[in-house]
């Protein structure tokens, strides 16, 4: 049986003064899929903006009203989903800092938090429009008019309440209960709650968005 030769080993590279060895990034089989992006971006938002989040959220009655059902939860981490529902519920679709509130509120990495977000498809990620029109519909805001402000939205817009505009520069949603009674009818433009609303009122909030380029 012939004796196969073996291999020389190959002398260490040596680099000159000052340099280092850098490793080749590992190229991957197609572009980076959109969910390991936002996690990553989750990630990094979790470490610089959670301070803002938590300072936001206090002068915010949604996120207090959020908490208060954790509580009722004892803030277990296996009732995540309920309190996804809950905050959907609140403010009509999950955005990234909402995502990052329950996350740190229920000691689970954000990349959990959003991986649960995303697999269920009765959960709303954050809009693609540039702005939102979020119409309460709870029982005060509703007896009040809050479906002929949802109305007058959509027939301007000439969008249903879900949607957005052609252009992506309203996204129109509602919401269960924004916890604004007092304040009904109640409609959130762009994460602010703006109080008792009037179809006229809403139509002047949103026509700068609306006539945006033309």
């Amino acid at each position: 049986m012939p004796i196969l030769a073996q291999p020389k080993a190959r002398a260490p590279l040596r680099l000159a003064p000052g340099l280092e060895m850098i490793p080749a990034p590992i190229e991957r089989c197609g572009p980076r899929s959109f969910k390991s992006d936002m996690i990553a971006t989750l990630a990094t938002k979790k470490q610089n903006r959670l301070p803002k989040i938590l300072e936001h959220a206090s002068g915010d009655k949604r996120f207090r009203i959020l908490e208060a059902h954790m509580k009722k939860h004892q803030f277990k981490q296996d009732a995540l989903i309920e309190v996804l529902h809950k905050a959907q519920e609140l403010f009509g679709y999950l955005e990234d800092d909402l995502l990052l509130f329950v996350a740190f509120k229920l000691k689970l990495p954000a990349s959990r938090v959003y991986g649960v977000a995303t697999f269920y498809h009765f959960f709303t990620l954050k809009p693609k429009g540039q702005h939102t029109c979020v119409v309460c519909m709870g029982t005060a805001c509703y007896v009040r008019g809050a479906d002929k402000l949802l109305a007058a939205v959509e027939t301007r817009a000439r969008i249903k309440a879900g949607e957005t505009t052609p252009d992506n520069q309203l996204s129109l949603l509602t919401a269960r209960c924004i916890g604004a009674c007092g304040i009904a009818p109640a409609v959130v433009y762009d994460g602010t709650v703006t109080p008792r609303q009037t179809a006229d009122t809403v139509l002047e909030h949103v026509k700068g968005w609306l006539d945006h380029g033309h």
